[in-house]
């Protein structure tokens, strides 16, 4: 067997994040070109007053209708969402390692994993800290039930086209029943004609309104209005070589961050499911 010494260094193995999760084709992504949206944005919603059905006392009356019905109005609720900055850092002996190939390795890795953490971050922050949970008094119901609930919700607060948040541990449950198709080269979609993220970040939390844990044997899945995605630069820290090394320990350092800004609408609701299916 030979030595570790006589082993030869060669590229990394490279890979890609998953493709259905909140970087793909389910969201809007914004490059901004104003960095003050990256300390986080505000708007007025739209779409959360709902458009109601005028009966007309007039119409069909044989006698008079009395006073005349006041129309509604709805004023329209302010919006916010607050910037989610995720970072990768690389460290090494400043002996063996250049300021290039840290800075490569470093990005490389935010490159890779930037995704999951952004879920992870959209998860504990927003949507476990803001969901109506559905989940009936008896417990977590099948992937199917579940979702039928959470597109119930979103029809009735919302109405138009939204997104799913799927933990990627339960995806393959969505399968069982026909829940979710997809047309080739096509993002993932609810037969209502929501789309689907499938995170590997929503994994890593799996915890329900209040961020509290699921059980084992459980997941939990979220649903929103349309998700938008605002995101800066990637940032290198130090952007020059001699800053990176940590002198007393002949240490390099080189850290890549990226603020990002997900934004959703209306609604958010939640309900827990079971991942062991009957």
């Amino acid at each position: 067997m030979a030595s570790a010494g006589m082993r030869r260094r060669v590229e990394a193995i490279p890979g890609r994040p998953l493709p259905y999760g909140i970087l793909g084709g389910c969201t809007d992504i914004i490059d901004v070109t104003d960095e003050h949206e990256l300390l986080g944005v505000e708007w007025l919603a739209l779409g959360c007053c709902p458009v109601q059905v005028w009966n007309d006392p007039c119409v069909g009356a044989d006698e008079s209708p009395g006073p005349t019905p006041q129309k509604e109005f709805c004023r329209p609720v302010a919006e916010h969402a607050d910037p989610i900055t995720v970072y990768a850092g690389a460290e090494c002996s400043a002996l063996g390692w250049s300021y290039a190939e840290a800075r490569d390795h470093a990005e490389a890795a935010l490159e890779l994993g930037q995704q999951e953490a952004v879920e992870l971050g959209f998860w504990t922050n927003f949507l476990a800290a803001n969901a109506q949970d559905l989940t009936p008094a008896a417990g977590p119901v099948n992937i199917a039930q579940g979702v039928a609930a959470l597109e119930g919700c979103l029809a009735e607060q919302y109405g138009g086209v939204g997104v799913l948040h799927v933990p990627a541990g339960a995806a393959a449950l969505l399968g069982c029943c026909s829940v979710v198709h997809r047309e080739p080269g096509g993002n993932p979609t609810t037969l209502a004609g929501n789309c689907v993220v499938i995170g590997s970040g929503y994994s890593t939390a799996n915890t329900g309104p209040g961020n509290i844990p699921a059980d084992d044997g459980t997941a939990w899945l979220y649903i929103t209005g349309p998700v938008v995605v605002r995101r800066g630069p990637a940032v290198t820290i130090p952007d020059t070589p001699g800053p990176s090394v940590n002198y007393p320990t002949n240490d390099r350092r080189v850290l890549v961050e990226r603020t990002y800004v997900v934004a959703t609408t209306c609604t958010v609701c939640a309900i827990n499911v079971s991942t062991c299916p009957s």
